[in-house]
């Protein structure tokens, strides 16, 4: 019995150590991502709190689902997809709720023109100010987007057209 228990401690030990490589590597994960997902949550919720809690549910879910992905860009996308679905949750509750006040987004570090700008993207249907945001701030491509968002190409760029179209009117450029 005691040799044993010796191998039951020896695979207790490989247990606790493989749970704490894998925490490492979903807390890696996270950390490289964390500031994109915070600026996606930002401009879809316009509230820094709104948006640091989308981003920290983010990590949850990830933490709880524990999903097996491919590689690094899988994860990425699976973040991203995660965070933005929240974000819709979180929208969604708002138009059901009225009463919660939505509060303006507080970029300090921007110009007035560029703060109108991103006002302007803030009250875009979600549908089109998760495209604009994917391509024009974070630069992913419609290929890509598509690819995140789990919609073709030709709706990508309709989004993103339709978009546009809907700023150059508020803005009047």
């Amino acid at each position: 019995t005691s040799r044993r228990q010796r191998q039951m401690c020896i695979r207790d030990r490989w247990c606790v150590l493989y749970k704490e490589v894998k925490m490492m590597r979903a807390e890696t994960l996270f950390t490289e991502h964390m500031d994109l997902l915070y600026r996606m949550a930002l401009f879809m919720l316009s509230n820094t709190h709104d948006a640091e809690d989308a981003v920290q549910e983010t990590y949850v879910r990830y933490l709880l689902k524990k999903p097996k992905l491919k590689d690094e860009e899988h994860a990425k996308a699976w973040l991203m997809r995660v965070c933005i679905n929240i974000c819709k949750n979180q929208i969604r509750y708002w138009k059901r709720h009225p009463s919660s006040p939505i509060s303006e987004t507080d970029i300090s570090e921007t110009t007035l023109g560029e703060q109108e700008i991103l006002r302007e993207i803030s009250l875009l249907p979600t549908k089109y100010k998760s495209v604009i945001i994917l391509h024009s701030i974070e630069g992913y491509s419609v290929k890509e987007i598509s690819n995140i968002l789990k919609i073709s190409d030709a709706a990508v760029k309709k989004r993103l057209q339709r978009a546009r179209e809907q700023l150059k009117l508020k803005i009047g450029e």
